[in-house]
């Protein structure tokens, strides 16, 4: 008997919640305020909002693919030929296991070739790392190439595309209580990976995370080096112009290789092997 009335009552709080949850929403969509538009659009628009302070790697994997659906509208992604492809993945794959962010279950890494002269590379959410032919063409060694990879994989990292996401949506007065407005936040994750530059601050990061990083997968770091080094005394490549600062980098480099370098790391200094793996260009 305690049971029963225990249930009836509980039955009656729930019944009387429920119409005043009713009540409330109905209330709310006959004369709905400024403020509450956002919550409106979400609960009757299907508007997906996201929360960056919070974002695990499975939901940043998530924006990352969708970032990379709208940068493959706008930039030729290269595919002609697959063993070419493989053999850029599998420079990524090799630096990405030793990072200080390697794949789970939940976040993988995608490395792709923009078919594009300029030398230059980027890295957006999700694990995606993106290097033009021109950048691979300017190297001259495996490991040349692979600190600019180690150096997006630090961006990965780091979390500065993330980073810099919650900035420009603070920036712009898109951030509301519910987040941010999922297509709005893919906008500004293909801009920041087309058009805006790294802080100086991103970037010294991302170098000391790549240098740590080659080291680990047991490649050449002074390749990073002669690298960054060339590509100061060349103009101005579109990779500085997005990756600012190469003289003091360089000097952070080649400090760092002086006295932190990683001497069993002797992988990818053979030319002729580089340049026999890019003839497939």
């Amino acid at each position: 008997m305690k049971l029963l009335n225990h249930m009836r009552r509980t039955g009656k709080r729930w019944l009387y919640g429920a119409i005043a949850l009713v009540m409330a929403v109905s209330l709310v969509a006959v004369t709905p305020k400024p403020s509450e538009a956002g919550l409106l659009d979400l609960i009757f628009g299907g508007i997906q909002y996201i929360q960056l302070s919070n974002m695990d790697d499975a939901g940043e994997m998530d924006l990352g693919r969708r970032i990379d659906a709208s940068i493959r509208q706008q930039v030729p992604i290269y595919t002609r030929n697959p063993e070419m492809v493989s053999y850029i993945q599998g420079i990524g794959n090799r630096l990405a296991a030793t990072s200080g962010r390697p794949p789970n279950d939940n976040f993988q890494y995608t490395f792709q070739i923009v078919e594009d002269d300029s030398v230059n590379a980027f890295a957006t959410a999700g694990g995606f790392a993106y290097v033009h032919t021109g950048l691979i063409r300017e190297a001259e060694t495996e490991a040349e190439l692979a600190g600019v990879m180690a150096h997006e994989i630090g961006h990965i990292v780091g979390r500065h595309v993330i980073n810099r996401m919650r900035d420009q949506a603070a920036i712009g007065g898109i951030a509301g209580a519910l987040g941010i407005n999922q297509d709005a936040l893919v906008a500004i994750g293909v801009d920041l990976a087309l058009n805006l530059p790294n802080s100086r601050a991103a970037e010294t990061e991302a170098d000391n995370l790549g240098f740590d990083n080659m080291g680990a997968a047991g490649y050449d770091q002074q390749g990073f080096i002669t690298f960054m080094q060339k590509l100061s005394g060349s103009g101005t490549p579109e990779f500085l112009s997005t990756h600012p600062d190469p003289a003091g980098r360089v000097n952070n480099l080649q400090t760092r290789y002086d006295n932190e370098r990683t001497a069993t790391a002797l992988d990818g200094s053979s030319e002729a092997d580089y340049q026999a793996q890019i003839s497939k260009l």
